[in-house]
């Protein structure tokens, strides 16, 4: 049988981490960068009434939702208005990434990481880990290899020392509070 890709694999463990990682404020505002059916945090906010969510997705029939390309939007909006940026991805969302660490993001990540079978890093981590890309193209399964600590080893390039994960296989869900100096 097929393994199918399904939205919101692993739900529970999702809303558990994002639950036990909210800031004790009075009002939690939140963008959603991967916002599909909002699943995570309309469960979170039927238990915490003080969340707002903004969420962007690419589908045109997504209610509640900006309509686009979340980099486009993570390069443009005021991302100070938001506590938390959450990247549920189906992937390694290593651009978005990028574009927080950039635009000095000051608050609270969640972060989907997936590694599919022997699927290639993207080169934009590798490179930051000192990677040339004349070494990933010789032999870039070899670049492959422990997906979650080179994220890992990514993450600590930005001074990311901490980060609250759960893991299931190669699917990984964390959490860290960005705090560029």
């Amino acid at each position: 049988m097929k393994k199918v890709q399904t939205d919101n694999s692993f739900l529970s463990e999702k809303i558990k981490l994002r639950i036990e990682n909210l800031p004790n404020k009075k009002r939690i505002r939140v963008l959603n960068a991967y916002n599909g059916d909002n699943a995570i945090w309309s469960y979170i906010q039927d238990i915490k009434k003080n969340i707002s969510v903004i969420g962007i997705d690419i589908k045109k029939d997504k209610k509640k939702s900006l309509i686009g390309d979340n980099i486009k939007f993570l390069m443009t909006m005021d991302l100070s208005k938001f506590d938390i940026i959450d990247l549920d991805a189906y992937g390694c969302p290593i651009d978005q990434l990028e574009i927080l660490f950039e635009r000095r993001y000051n608050g609270i990540i969640f972060v989907t990481f997936i590694q599919s079978g022997m699927g290639n890093l993207p080169k934009k981590m590798l490179n930051r880990l000192g990677y040339t890309n004349k070494m990933i193209e010789k032999i870039p399964t070899i670049f492959s290899r422990n997906g979650f600590e080179k994220m890992k080893n990514y993450l600590s390039t930005y001074c990311v020392n901490y980060i609250t994960c759960y893991n299931k296989n190669r699917k990984h869900y964390f959490v860290f509070k960005n705090n560029p100096e």
